[in-house]
């Protein structure tokens, strides 16, 4: 079949309201779709042959972007497993106490308060994977002095949440002892606006004693600023 033969049944193909995907598989030959659409410019498609086109390619438009969706998302799960196999053997370091020190101090640092403002230590957030993870360095680092009989917790939380299923909350996620959280009374500006997000549990503060510690984090993390 030569070109103009081809012409002639592409465009004949296009009048009954194929695709240029349908006339390519018809034909049996890969002609360029720019090609096809240089052929059929002018003919005039009947109102119902317009709308399944439309309908066919807005379908092939999804398809596509769902399969570039999970490349995508099958791409970053590569990136992550390779993120965590770098740094896999600082899995290692967390027997060593010292390491595990410093850590601490730089959490204890970023997200609990300074001796200038409290006495004691006492750090908040809404994290529970972090806040677990900080009472743990703590009974590790200094197991002669923390234990979960010396914390004290109280949630900030909203007005339409329950404090009794918060503290409970808390208190499987932490380990920590439902008689050492205290019920405070809801943030007033909140009244009358519903939590939006299901999973907020309200900020866990966990305090205890300990200044000489709180002192020693701080000195810590100020040394590695300095060093670094």
């Amino acid at each position: 079949m030569d070109r103009e033969q081809l012409r002639k049944k592409a465009i004949g193909l296009r009048r009954t309201g194929k695709t240029y995907s349908e006339i390519q598989q018809a034909l049996k030959i890969k002609i360029p779709k720019s090609t096809l659409s240089y052929w059929c410019n002018g003919i005039e498609l009947p109102f119902r042959c317009q709308e399944r086109i439309k309908k066919i390619v807005s379908d092939n438009q999804k398809k596509s972007r769902a399969a570039a969706l999970m490349a995508k998302k099958e791409k970053r799960q590569q990136f992550l497993k390779g993120l965590v196999g770098k740094n896999f053997y600082l899995i290692d370091k967390l027997q060593d106490k010292d390491f595990l020190k410093v850590i601490l101090a730089m959490i204890y640092y970023c997200e609990g308060s300074k001796w200038k403002n409290h006495s004691g230590l006492m750090l908040g957030n809404s994290d529970p994977r972090l806040l677990n993870f900080y009472v743990n360095l703590l009974k590790k680092c200094y197991p002669d002095v923390i234990s979960n009989e010396i914390f004290r917790c109280w949630v900030s939380h909203r007005a339409d949440q329950d404090i009794n299923g918060l503290n409970r909350f808390w208190s499987q996620k932490l380990g920590i002892p439902l008689r050492c959280f205290y019920k405070i009374k809801p943030d007033p500006r909140t009244v009358g606006k519903p939590t939006k997000r299901e999973d907020y549990k309200g900020v866990c503060v966990v305090s205890s004693r300990g200044s000489e510690i709180q002192l020693e984090l701080e000195t810590i993390a100020k040394m590695l600023f300095d060093k670094l």
